[in-house]
């Protein structure tokens, strides 16, 4: 298998996807700066368990550094390029701006720029959102959608990253592909997303806050199923337009939940029931998120493989084998 640049390596996804790139016989060159969006023990904590897989090697880089990004892009001369590191999460974007803006308008730049100037040009696949139709797209989300109207800053600097793409296999012919992540959940996972949060307040016997009463439903997403989908893309042929080789697809479970039925599965698996605390709407939030999956499983045979009861299951027995005392606060 090729060798595979992957930014954003000691994160929750790039973790799992680098594990699997290496079982699969690949060369992960990992790229991370272990900031402190959230505690760099957890980001740690995952480059121990890639350490020591062969063929793996990782780099603390900051992915804003353009000159010492391209540097070692150009030294690696990879044939694909994965670029999964970001600011990540709706909330936080609305009280930090300027660390969105860094690193995923500045960072996505300097990634995109290291690729145009490699000769030949590597295959770029990046992260998106499904947090990009914003408000104004109808359900399922659909490709085809304007996505125009973003809630959050961080859904608008992940359109503006898939606006750069494009302007980028326009003027260089860089080939790209963008995937729109859907709700992502499972082992090693963040402190800031839903299920980590609520396993953590069940546990801990917290109230769990039901953000507009709990009349949200998302498009849950297995981390296995996502990683399926980023090795598809990054591996196989492409279909990609040939003046503008540069396509976005969803990512995702296929199916829409709603938050107190995923929250039920928690306290199915967790073995206690929640305190259900209902909460007004968040800023930066939509009621609603599901996965148009069918331009994927056309172009790349995509199909989700963990139903949404097994996956809470799994993720439900690492947290408990990983924190059998609690989470430690810095968390």
């Amino acid at each position: 298998m090729a060798k595979i640049v992957l930014t954003g390596a000691a994160g929750f996804i790039g973790f799992h996807l680098a594990r699997r790139l290496l079982a699969e016989g690949a060369s992960v060159v990992g790229i991370d700066n272990l900031n402190a969006s959230y505690d760099p023990a957890l980001k740690r904590a995952r480059l121990a368990e890639l350490g020591p897989l062969p063929g793996f090697a990782f780099h603390a880089l900051d992915i804003t550094d353009a000159p010492a990004l391209a540097d070692l892009v150009r030294r690696e001369a990879p044939e694909v390029v994965i670029h999964l590191a970001a600011q990540a999460g709706v909330r936080q974007s609305i009280d930090r701006p300027f660390d969105y803006a860094g690193s995923n308008l500045l960072g996505h730049l300097a990634v995109l720029e290291a690729c145009r100037h490699l000769r030949p040009m590597p295959r770029l696949v990046y992260a998106s959102s499904s947090s990009v139709y914003g408000t104004g797209a109808a359900l399922p989300f659909r490709e085809s959608d304007a996505a125009d109207r973003p809630a959050s800053l961080y859904a608008a600097t992940k359109r503006s990253g898939e606006l750069m793409s494009d302007s980028y296999a326009h003027l260089f012919g860089l080939p790209q592909v963008g995937l729109r992540f859907f709700t992502v959940y499972g082992p090693w996972g963040r402190p800031d997303m839903a299920a980590w949060r609520f396993a953590d307040r069940i546990l801990a016997g917290k109230p769990v806050p039901l953000f507009n009463g709990g009349d949200l439903r998302r498009d849950f997403t297995y981390v296995d199923d996502i990683v399926a989908g980023l090795v598809s893309v990054a591996t196989e042929p492409l279909r990609l337009p040939e003046e503008r080789p540069h396509r976005i697809y969803n990512l995702g479970g296929g199916r829409p939940v709603a938050l107190t039925d995923f929250i039920d599965l928690l306290e199915r698996a967790i073995g206690r029931p929640a305190i259900r605390a209902p909460e007004p709407m968040q800023p930066g939030d939509v009621r609603a998120t599901a996965a148009d999956i069918s331009a994927l499983a056309r172009d790349h045979g995509y199909r989700p493989s963990v139903n949404l009861e097994d996956g809470v299951g799994r993720f439900v027995r690492w947290f408990k084998a990983r924190y059998p005392h609690g989470v430690p606060s810095t968390l």
